[in-house]
C-alpha cells in the first residue's frame, strides 16, 4: 500500500483526492467534537443541574405564594419610585396642557380597559391650566371639603403615603412651583406651605394632596373578600359623580351602579385580575372622554344640581348651541403603593370648548366618527341624544371646511397617533 501511494498522483486520480480529503475532514471534525463536548460536560453540565432545579424551584415557590397571598394582606415592599427628572422648560405660564384626543374612527366602538404603560417620571401632569385648577379646588373644598374628600381609618396609612410620595415627587418633577422643605413643601406660586410631618396633620391626608394638583385621586384597598373598596378619595373637580355615592363601594359595584356599559361582559374579569396582580413597580394609563353641555369644570350643572338624589342627562338641555359645548377628557393612571399595597387612582381632566378642539387638524372628522360609532348603550351613558344633532352637524362642516382647504387625509397616522 505504501507503494501505492508513492505511486500516486493526486493529479491523476482526482476522485480517489476527494475521497480522500473528505475522510480526513470527517475525522478532524469528529475528533474537535468529541473533545469539547467532553470538555463542555465536564466544566458545565454538573452545575447546570443545580442552577436549573432551584430556579424551577424558586419559580415555583414564587408563584404559589402569589397564588395563596391572603386577600386582605399585604407584605410591604422595597420598591421606590426613581427621583423624577425635572419637567423640560415647564412654566406656569406657558407649559400647555397635552393635547389628548383619545377617540378613534368606527363604525366600530370598542370598549376595553385601554391600558398603557407610562414611566414614573410621568406620574403627574401639571400646565398652564393649574391657576385655574389650583381656584377651583380651594373654593370647592371651602365650600364642600367633607363631600369632597374622605379618608377611612383602614385607609389613612395609603393616603398618608400617597401624601409622601407627592412630595417628594412634585418638588424633582416641578422645581418652580414645588420646594421641598424639612417639614413638607412650599408652593412658591401660591405661597402655601404644606407641613406632612407634625401630628395630627392640619387636614385630611387626601384632601392635602388634593391642593397639590391639577388631579383628582382615589385609592382602593384590598379586603379579605379579594375584593377593592374605594376607602380614600379627593373627588373635587368630578364633573359627572360624587364620591359620597360611591365611598365604600368595591370595584365592581361602582362601575355597574354608575351604568358603565358592557361592564360585565368586557371589563370585570379583566379589570378584576388586573387589580389583583399589579406590581409597585408598575405604573399604567389610560384615558377617556366626554361631551359636557355647561363650562363648569367641578361640576356640570346641566345634569342637576349636584345636591340632588337623581341626577342625569335627562334634566340636561336639549341641542344647546354649539358654544355651549366642552370636550372634557380623563388621563388616568395606576400604581399600587408600596408599603400600603392600596391601588392609587390619578384623575387628570382636560376641559376645552369644543369650537377650539375642532380646529385642530383631523379633529372634527374623527371625533365625528366615533361619535356615530357609539352603540345605544355609550350613547346613552354619554347622554347624546341632548347634543348628538348640532355636535354632529358642526363636526360636520368644520371637517368640510378642512378638506376645502388641502388637508391630506392619507397623512394622519403620521400627524396624529394615539391617545393625541
Amino acid at each position: 500500500m505504501q507503494n501505492t501511494w508513492k505511486g500516486s498522483s493526486l493529479g491523476s486520480h482526482p476522485r480517489q483526492a476527494v475521497y480522500i480529503a473528505i475522510l480526513i475532514l470527517f475525522i478532524i471534525t469528529s475528533t474537535a467534537t468529541f473533545t469539547l463536548r467532553r470538555k463542555w460536560i465536564s466544566q458545565y453540565a454538573v452545575r447546570a443541574r443545580i442552577p436549573t432545579a432551584q430556579m424551577f424551584e424558586k419559580v415555583v415557590e414564587g408563584n404559589l405564594k402569589a397564588q395563596v397571598r391572603e386577600a386582605g394582606k399585604w407584605t410591604p415592599s422595597d420598591f421606590r419610585m426613581p427621583k423624577a427628572e425635572p419637567y423640560p422648560d415647564w412654566s406656569i405660564k406657558h407649559t400647555k396642557p397635552l393635547p389628548y384626543r383619545p377617540f378613534r374612527y368606527g363604525p366600530k366602538y370598542n370598549v376595553t380597559m385601554g391600558l398603557r404603560s407610562v414611566r414614573h417620571v410621568d406620574w403627574i401632569e401639571l400646565d398652564n391650566h393649574y391657576p385655574r385648577f389650583h381656584a377651583d379646588k380651594k373654593r370647592r373644598i371651602a365650600e364642600r371639603g367633607s363631600k369632597l374628600c374622605k379618608t377611612a381609618p383602614e385607609a389613612y396609612p395609603a393616603a398618608v403615603e400617597l401624601l409622601e410620595d407627592l412630595v417628594d415627587y412634585l418638588p424633582a418633577r416641578y422645581p418652580s412651583l414645588y420646594r421641598r422643605t424639612e417639614v413638607g413643601m412650599d408652593n412658591l406660586w401660591s405661597g402655601e406651605r404644606f407641613d406632612i410631618v407634625t401630628r395630627p396633620l392640619a387636614e385630611d391626608p387626601m384632601q392635602m394632596c388634593a391642593r397639590l394638583v391639577q388631579d383628582d385621586l382615589a385609592i382602593m384597598i384590598e379586603k379579605p373578600d379579594g375584593q377593592y373598596y374605594l376607602l380614600a378619595g379627593a373627588i373635587v373637580l368630578p364633573g359627572f359623580w360624587r364620591i359620597e355615592d360611591k365611598y365604600g363601594m368595591p370595584l365592581s359595584e361602582i362601575h355597574t351602579s354608575g351604568h358603565v356599559p358592557q361592564f360585565r361582559e368586557k371589563l370585570e374579569k379583566g379589570m378584576t385580575n388586573f387589580f389583583r396582580r399589579l406590581k409597585p413597580e408598575e405604573m399604567v394609563a389610560r384615558h377617556n372622554y366626554f361631551i359636557q353641555v355647561d363650562d363648569d369644570l367641578g361640576w356640570s350643572w346641566s345634569i342637576g344640581p349636584e345636591d340632588s338624589l337623581d341626577v342625569g342627562w335627562n334634566t340636561a338641555e336639549k341641542n344647546r348651541a354649539i358654544e355651549h359645548h366642552f370636550f372634557r377628557s380623563e388621563r388616568q393612571t395606576l400604581r399600587r403603593l408600596p408599603k400600603s399595597g392600596g391601588v392609587v387612582f390619578t384623575i387628570r381632566t382636560y376641559f376645552h370648548p369644543i369650537e377650539e378642539v375642532a380646529e385642530e387638524d383631523y379633529v372634527p372628522g374623527r371625533l365625528a366618527s366615533a361619535i356615530r360609532s357609539w352603540g345605544d348603550d355609550v350613547s346613552r351613558y354619554k347622554g347624546k341624544e341632548k347634543y348628538g344633532e348640532v355636535l354632529l352637524e358642526y363636526l360636520d362642516k368644520k371637517h368640510e371646511e378642512q378638506i376645502a382647504r388641502g388637508l391630506d387625509l392619507s397623512r394622519e397616522e403620521e400627524v396624529r397617533t394615539y391617545p393625541y
